[in-house]
């Protein structure tokens, strides 16, 4: 059985010396505007991609949720049944906060 998690976006960053290094129009590469900051999704499980979540994003993070969601704990972490990870676009990564969210 799964926990269900809360998936928080941290932070939004752009790599402007990489967009204009590599991308052929910089003007028209914004941060990523797919989500903001503050932003929760619900995870019943790792398996149902919340509505409204970016599908690059969701694919990058999800071995994390995988592990919050079955018990998995970061001792490192402040709170050791969350962890953060990160969308791995190149030039606009977003990091995201994945905890358990607690049985009612």
């Amino acid at each position: 059985m799964f926990q269900k998690c809360r998936i928080t976006v941290v932070k939004r960053m752009i790599h402007t010396d990489l967009v204009d290094e590599y991308v052929t129009d910089p003007s028209i590469f914004p941060v990523c505007n797919k989500v903001v900051e503050n932003q929760e999704f619900i995870a019943p499980n790792p398996f149902e991609m919340p509505e409204g979540m970016c599908a690059s994003a969701w694919a990058d993070i999800r071995p994390y949720i995988i592990a919050i969601a079955s018990g998995g704990r970061f001792s490192m972490m402040k709170n050791p049944d969350s962890t953060l990870a990160i969308c791995s676009d190149p030039f606009r990564p977003v990091i995201f906060n994945i905890e358990k969210v607690a049985s009612s």
